[in-house]
């Protein structure tokens, strides 16, 4: 859910305008949206948005803000494109200017000179950036990592960064992911010997790799060990037909073999397909989590196997588990990271840290992208390496770099939008905290008529079999709520509909231990 906000002499940059995806936390709700406030109370002196990648933490709600910010769009061809497309399906794309940087120009922004620096990461074109100012040089690193044997693309080198730093960095705003990790990230070409090596070992069965749809490297490594193995790929899923069509029609993935459709996949021998296919991470229709259910034309039985070519996002935990308990009750085994080293991180271990700021030599350190005990640790790590100053922020924090000592000097209101089916609604808002509190407790509906008369429905209570029960004893106490009301009081529909809902609510929580959401409704007759 990546937004961040650079400003200069009365005008504002935004880099990357990205979303997360819903929890348990918001019931009905698949997207999450950074709530964005505070510039569009300025969109006079917002100059543009700069896209880092095209991770949807950093592009995936551009469809849903873009036209209404108004603002012209900059992103390398890659990342472009996959952006025009989201435009397209919003019915936008006319709405919003968008401009393709080659990797090696440089372009304005208002008072921000801005050149896009390639660097390794978990898919094609991942780019930090320098801004240069008039009072001084940002280095935003976006996501990144370092290695040497990256499969896709050529990152910036060593001298290269030392010649950055060497023209003085007065901050370097960095990804803080991967700071508790003591070792460097790893290489996509070591991913591409074990994936080479793991798939080996399974002649003769029927082997599903699933990873990041993204990931253009590791789509790379998987044709060529499909190859190497005489095995026929299939792909699954839509995101992968995508990302496929994208890279190849922007240069990368030109020799990746041709896939066959799910029918021939079926017809091949065991060992000699090789099935491509997302989810990962448990989303629920995502095709490795139909396969499980048994639920899509591509089918696995015992025997077969799964490789996990991802890392476990945390939160997603519960539903991965449901996965591999269902493939497991199936006899099909399944290798992940920790087994065989089929997948590295995109995002930088504390060694690759380290070494990025002896190359930049920063004057300022603004750990991002990471929960706070990540930030907080890179400010530690940024301190123990030598660099001036270290600043932590939050959501919200205006930290001024220039002139003068960098420091934090105000907060300003942020928080989270959701959408709730075709609606984007603030996620602490009424609906959503209702729909939470109805998930927890149950709702109950009292229709009143002016005789006191009640009909009571219930919803998510514990009361199968005690229900009449409960509702003769509820509409008791509703009659004596409202005899123990006296003058005016009894004439008053607000009073009579407060008197229902309390007593209503008191006997549910009698009955069921639960305090549901009670609503009245007066009928006139």
């Amino acid at each position: 859910m990546n937004v961040n906000l650079y400003g200069c002499d009365g005008q504002w940059l935004m880099v990357d305008l990205g979303m997360t995806f819903s929890g348990n936390e918001y019931p009905g709700v698949d997207l999450v949206f950074a709530d964005l406030e505070f510039i569009e109370d300025r969109l006079d002196d917002l100059a543009g948005i700069v896209l880092t990648h095209a991770h949807e933490d950093h592009i995936g709600a551009i469809p849903y803000f873009a036209a209404d910010l108004g603002v012209p769009l900059y992103a390398t061809p890659f990342t472009a494109e996959l952006i025009r497309r989201k435009l397209q399906e919003a019915g936008i794309s006319n709405q919003v200017e968008l401009n393709v940087v080659e990797g090696t120009d440089s372009f304005t922004v208002g008072p921000f000179d801005i050149g896009y620096v390639p660097l390794a990461h978990s898919i094609a074109e991942g780019n930090a950036l320098v801004i240069d100012t008039p009072y001084g040089r940002i280095f935003h690193t976006g996501d990144w990592k370092l290695d040497e044997d990256p499969i896709i693309g050529e990152p910036t080198t060593v001298e290269e960064l030392t010649q950055i730093g060497d023209e003085g960095v007065l901050a370097m705003v960095c990804d803080s992911t991967n700071v508790f990790n003591p070792k460097p990230s790893g290489s996509e070409g070591a991913v591409y010997q074990g994936l080479m090596e793991e798939v080996g070992k399974h002649a003769g069965k029927r082997v599903l790799v699933t990873t990041f749809a993204s990931n253009v490297a590791r789509l790379q490594t998987l044709g060529e060990v499909a190859k190497a193995h005489g095995r026929q790929i299939c792909v699954a899923g839509r995101s992968l037909d995508r990302i496929l069509e994208v890279s190849q029609s922007h240069g990368y993935l030109l020799d990746f073999p041709d896939p066959v459709d799910f029918d021939t996949a079926m017809s091949l021998p065991r060992g000699d397909v090789m099935i491509v296919a997302t989810g990962g991470q448990g989303e629920p229709r995502a095709a490795l989590s139909r396969i499980a259910e048994s639920n899509h034309r591509l089918e696995l039985v015992s025997g077969d196997v799964v490789l996990f070519s991802s890392r476990q996002i945390p939160g997603n935990e519960i539903s991965i588990g449901k996965i591999q308990n269902k493939l497991a009750d199936r006899g099909i085994v399944m290798v992940t990271d920790r087994q065989s080293e089929i997948h590295v991180s995109g995002h930088p271990g504390r060694p690759e840290l380290e070494e990025m700021y002896s190359w930049l030599r920063p004057d300022v350190l603004i750990p991002v992208h990471g929960e706070i005990r990540h930030m907080q640790e890179q400010v530690r790590v940024g301190k123990a390496a030598g660099i001036p100053e270290n600043i932590f922020q939050k959501n919200g924090d205006i930290v001024r770099l220039a002139p003068g000592k960098p420091s934090r000097v105000a907060q300003v209101h942020t928080g989270r939008l959701v959408l709730d089916g075709d609606i984007i609604v603030p996620a602490d808002g009424e609906s959503i905290t209702m729909r939470r509190r109805i998930a927890f407790n149950g709702a109950i509906v009292v229709a009143l008529d002016t005789k006191g008369r009640a009909s009571i429905e219930c919803f998510g209570l514990p009361l199968d079999e005690d229900y009449d029960d409960f509702v003769s004893e509820t509409r008791a106490d509703i009659e004596k709520a409202l005899k123990r009301l006296k003058g005016s009081d009894r004439k008053d529909g607000n009073i009579i509909a407060e008197a229902t809902r309390l007593a209503t609510r008191r006997a549910a929580q009698r009955w069921s231990g639960k305090k549901p959401q009670v609503r009245v409704i007066l009928v006139a007759e």
